[in-house]
């Protein structure tokens, strides 16, 4: 049995380049390597479609310098 995937959205305080989105990307498929990831600097925003769960990856987001928090 697949687990399903799910849209969720972050709010990531702290991303300024496209380093740090290449960062909160990598972060996040460490935990799901075949999630799709659409971080907006501008915004602060992170869209993602993942069958990982959201607590995992804010906590992993935070843990790699960044402030996040579920929307």
């Amino acid at each position: 049995m697949t687990a399903e995937t799910q849209n969720l959205s972050f709010s990531v305080q702290g991303m300024t380049c496209g380093g740090c989105a290449k960062a909160v990307t990598k972060v996040i498929q460490k935990s799901d390597p075949e999630a799709r990831v659409t971080v907006d600097l501008d915004k602060g925003r992170v869209d993602v479609q993942t069958i990982a769960d959201s607590r995992v990856l804010a906590e992993s987001i935070t843990q790699a310098g960044y402030e996040a928090a579920a929307l």
